[in-house]
């Protein structure tokens, strides 16, 4: 397996309020995870630098050879106790109340590949040489897209995209979209990105540089800096994993 993840602040904003992580446990088994954070006084950067922290202390203590089902278990576990620890931090610290993060993960086992996320960062999969999203926005715009009110052309300049209806930290109670990705033999890549880039390129641009035959960092870097060329107007993450031999695929 050949992995690589960075994470960059853009154009636009001062600060990186994003946190991102590539893990592999002593049973081969991968986890992925991209944390795009919000709120005031930075207290963005917390929220998600929390989540990771906590994602990658427990899958380095307790996930060992789980079970799908157990896996299924464990993630909702983490995303109720990060949700959790957000509160708690808020408690302590008037001036980070309001702060959240999205969350988007991978879980890659020999038996299963699950994909899960809050808010609308983003989970792709790599099959036959294209580009799969996954994961399915908890936004604003998303949901009016879906309602048919507005065009996903209509969604990309919407003056409320940036609008989120389920974030870790927005609300005590929290459940994540897990998708268990069928056929994962047919996998060659997953890629988690934040909304920096899904916002500033569209999805066949993604699907050009990823699908190419450069090597991992250059995918990832060229996919940066053609968010930035974009307008970088956010914060920028991914995380990017694929099979070492050309054509090959993911099964550990």
């Amino acid at each position: 397996m050949k992995e690589f993840y960075l994470t960059d602040t853009g154009k636009v904003r001062d600060h990186n309020e994003d946190s991102v992580i590539i893990l592999k446990n002593e049973s081969d088994e991968y986890i992925l995870a991209v944390a795009d954070g919000m709120g005031g006084h930075r207290a963005g950067e917390v929220a998600s630098s929390l989540a990771i922290s906590y994602l990658s202390k427990h899958f380095n203590e307790t996930f060992h050879n789980l079970n799908k089902d157990e896996a299924i278990l464990w993630i909702n576990d983490m995303v109720n106790e990060i949700n959790t620890q957000i509160f708690k931090y808020e408690e302590g610290h008037a001036e980070s109340v309001g702060m959240g993060t999205t969350l988007v993960l991978a879980l890659l086992t020999r038996d299963y590949l699950l994909i899960g996320n809050i808010g609308d960062s983003s989970g792709f999969v790599i099959k036959n040489k294209k580009l799969h999203k996954v994961t399915v926005d908890h936004s604003l715009v998303n949901l009016l897209v879906e309602a048919g009110e507005i065009t996903e052309e209509e969604a990309r300049d919407h003056p409320r995209k940036n609008v989120l209806m389920k974030a870790l930290g927005a609300s005590p109670e929290v459940e994540a979209d897990i998708f268990d990705v069928v056929e994962k033999n047919q996998v060659s890549g997953i890629l988690l990105a934040s909304d920096g880039l899904t916002n500033m390129l569209d999805f066949s641009k993604i699907e050009d540089v990823i699908i190419s035959d450069a090597e991992i960092e250059e995918k990832i870097v060229s996919l940066i800096n053609k968010a930035n060329e974009a307008g970088g107007t956010d914060n920028i993450s991914v995380a990017y994993i694929e099979k070492e031999e050309e054509g090959g695929e993911i099964d550990n």
